[in-house]
């Protein structure tokens, strides 16, 4: 089969942007890592904690807050550049200024609320019950994810972007009969308009039970052919029908509870040399972060393997509910081109920070589904 054409300009593009935002995020990484550090190890956190007066809960939760204002002083030039320079150099962003500060603003509220009151939760497990607080905390951390996952299309999408019903009658009318075709109730399916904010197209079906509901950008829309975001969409009712929410959702949460175990034991080893009196002790809430931090980071591989197999197969579904693959092929290459992905990293990155398969790897994919049905029909 003959592969199609990307446009070499969109890729060598986004092999340097690739590249780029990797460093960036190394910085980032960097920079915080050295933030956590210096107030561990210099005694600085335990000046700041005992400044405060005040008990261990409430003092834990403002100490979270002064961090997350701290870190995001100390990394504002690295998030102006990488939120908002760089996007907008490489044609993905359509953003100003006012604009991309007031989402800052709204993301900022959101995890400091949520951080707030985690860390808050944390910290009275730790005081009242500190042999099994990390079992706890996984359980809590586990429920406000799957509560965020029933309130992202209704609340938190609804916050950055515009959302409304797809207007686009028959459009409509295919992707119902798709879901249908796919035995998948759907609560509705919407609009997002994408196109005030950035240049990139994305499809989902987002929700759980009475919130779920399909949702194409407007990008998406203007650019792509019916049989293209019909196939689009049959990678997504592929996820329903075989249950990858709530597989991806177990894998995750059984890697959280290994995460939460062994930073219980480090955090245990650890507290004694800067001198902190107990996992309890607020000031060493930097050495918990950063502990928790490291060990997600080498967790993540372990989720991304899991993700990438579970996108395989969804890509599998899409091909033999359409039985399209020339519009398979046609969305994947106009999706790399459009969001200025890399269509093929290094087996590494792949490896190590991918959760989707490469580009190379979805057509490839889509050759052996073409062969295997041209091998029936002879």
């Amino acid at each position: 089969m003959a592969e199609p054409a990307l446009d070499p300009e969109r890729q060598e593009k986004a092999k340097e942007y690739a590249r780029l935002k990797r460093r960036l995020s190394l910085v980032d990484l960097t920079l915080a890592g050295g933030l956590l550090g210096l107030l561990i190890f210099s005694g600085l956190s335990t000046r700041l904690v005992g400044s405060l007066a005040l008990p261990p809960v409430p003092a834990a939760s403002l100490y979270f807050l002064f961090l997350m204002v701290a870190y995001g002083v100390l990394l504002a030039p690295l998030g102006y550049y990488r939120g908002l320079v760089l996007p907008r150099r490489y044609g993905l962003s359509l953003q100003k200024l006012t604009g991309w500060l007031g989402d800052t603003m709204k993301a900022g509220v959101l995890a400091g609320v949520l951080g707030t009151g985690i860390v808050a939760a944390v910290y009275w497990f730790m005081s009242s019950l500190p042999q099994i607080w990390w079992l706890l905390a996984w359980g809590l951390v586990v429920l406000v994810s799957l509560m965020l996952t029933m309130l992202v299309p209704v609340l938190i999408v609804p916050i950055f972007f515009k959302m409304e019903p797809l207007a686009d009658t028959e459009l409509k009318k295919r992707l119902e009969r798709l879901s249908q075709q796919a035995k998948i109730e759907v609560g509705g399916i919407y609009t997002v308009e994408f196109s005030s904010k950035g240049t990139t197209a994305n499809a989902a079906l987002m929700g759980v039970a009475k919130t779920k509901r399909i949702v194409l950008s407007d990008t998406l829309l203007s650019w792509y052919s019916p049989m293209e975001i019909e196939v689009i969409m049959a990678h997504e009712l592929g996820h329903q029908r075989h249950r990858d929410i709530f597989r991806l959702f177990v894998v995750q949460s059984a890697l959280l509870l290994i995460g939460f175990y062994i930073t219980n034991l480090i955090l245990k080893a650890a507290i004694a040399p800067p001198g902190f009196s107990s996992i309890s002790d607020v000031a060493a809430l930097p050495l918990l972060m950063l502990i928790f931090g490291v060990v997600s980071l080498l967790l993540a591989p372990l989720t991304n393997s899991f993700s990438r197999q579970l996108e395989a197969a969804a890509d599998g579904y899409a091909l033999s509910l359409t039985d399209d693959p020339g519009s398979f092929i046609s969305s994947m290459t106009k999706l790399t081109d459009q969001n200025l992905a890399e269509a093929q990293p290094s087996r590494w990155v792949e490896l190590l920070l991918w959760d989707h398969p490469s580009y190379h790897r979805r057509l490839e994919h889509a050759s052996y589904y073409i062969a295997h049905k041209s091998n029936e029909g002879e």
